[in-house]
């Protein structure tokens, strides 16, 4: 059902020397097919070139350049809530700087919140580009992800997991939301807490899809992943002394979220699980057949939430990422407590 109401969008994005790629996210987001006087693209620009502001500056953008002597994506989108006013928009849309989203967007995403009691949506982010077998794993991990804590969950009536981009909220809403979020990295873990707590229920679009640049060097992975993993334990520190309330108010999707800020990641989880398999068959070999059965409980779980547009030979040769991809992971957990202090840049750039 199309909305019969055009609401105003911000489109806002954080872009820390994003150079390369700035130019042609910037240009996919002016071209839909929305009335043009109901959104504003919004550029942050935080360490970019001149030329780059220059090339910006020439576009129907609002152009917001800031300077930050640490940077962070939190730090530049405050900064944009201020600049701009606060009542000129109906909804605040998040892009990265890397992302491609089609011509049609938004008018999805303001069909989308026709529907009563819609607050915030997620939409379906994919890879942008497989030209690397680690852009390859990593483009599958997002699926998996996408099929168990967005679609999965939006099926069983619970809230889909917001994922950093490709995400709209009712525009006041993310305003208060934001100003009291103060994370270096991963300002959607915590604001994802803040706003469950509070009972909002994030929907999720599978068929409205946008285009996210995949990783594609081990060693971006090995710094991407770890401030990943530093703001979810951030957020998990932050907001674990509201369970038991939470608990008693029944507030199951923040819970839900809880729990899986608590607990280790996919890969992480997959490599110790076998390790303590392969240990308990060499030490204990009665104990070994529970622990192998978890384990390929688990694999078999993953793989069905892989798409099978993915089955093909060279899912392999990406699997075989798997066991360097947990010693990086190892490594990371010991890594945090610095993550934390600063921000960690993930440089993107297809090439």
């Amino acid at each position: 059902m199309e909305g019969k109401d055009y609401r105003r969008f911000a489109v806002l994005i954080a872009a820390y020397r994003e150079d390369a790629v700035i130019m042609e996210t910037v240009r996919a987001c002016l071209a839909q097919n929305y009335p043009g006087d109901k959104y504003d693209v919004v550029v942050i620009s935080d360490h970019m070139q001149s030329e780059t502001n220059a090339a910006l500056s020439a576009l129907p953008v609002k152009l917001l350049q800031v300077d930050f002597e640490k940077s962070t994506n939190t730090k530049s989108l405050k900064a944009a809530l201020r600049y701009l006013e606060k009542d000129a928009y109906d909804l605040a849309l998040i892009i990265d700087a890397d992302n491609i989203i089609s011509s049609s967007y938004l008018s999805e995403v303001n069909n989308a919140f026709s529907v009563p009691g819609v607050q915030v949506v997620q939409t379906h982010r994919i890879a942008k580009n497989l030209n690397t077998d680690m852009a390859y794993l990593d483009a599958v991990s997002e699926e998996i992800n996408n099929s168990i804590f967005r679609l999965g969950h939006a099926n069983l009536g619970m809230s889909a997991a917001l994922i950093g981009s490709g995400m709209a909220f009712e525009y006041p809403l993310f305003y208060d939301a934001m100003m009291s979020n103060t994370s270096v990295g991963g300002f959607d873990r915590v604001l994802e807490m803040e706003l469950l707590y509070k009972g909002v229920r994030f929907h999720y679009l599978p068929d409205t899809f946008v285009k996210d640049e995949k990783i594609q060097k081990v060693r971006n992975f090995y710094h991407q992943r770890r401030r990943w993993l530093s703001a979810q334990y951030y957020s998990l520190g932050e907001f674990v002394h509201h369970l038991l309330p939470a608990i008693r108010a029944r507030k199951w999707d923040f819970c839900d979220k809880l729990y899986q800020q608590a607990s280790f990641s996919r890969v992480l989880l997959l490599g110790f699980t076998f390790i303590i398999s392969l240990a308990y068959s060499l030490c204990a070999s009665s104990l070994a057949y529970k622990w192998w059965g978890i384990f390929f409980l688990l694999l078999l779980a993953l793989v069905l939430a892989v798409p099978r547009h993915f089955w093909k030979w060279r899912l392999l040769k990406a699997f075989c990422l798997v066991p360097y991809s947990f010693l990086l992971m190892s490594f990371n957990l010991f890594r945090l407590r610095e993550a934390n202090k600063k921000f960690i840049h993930t440089r993107h750039g297809v090439g």
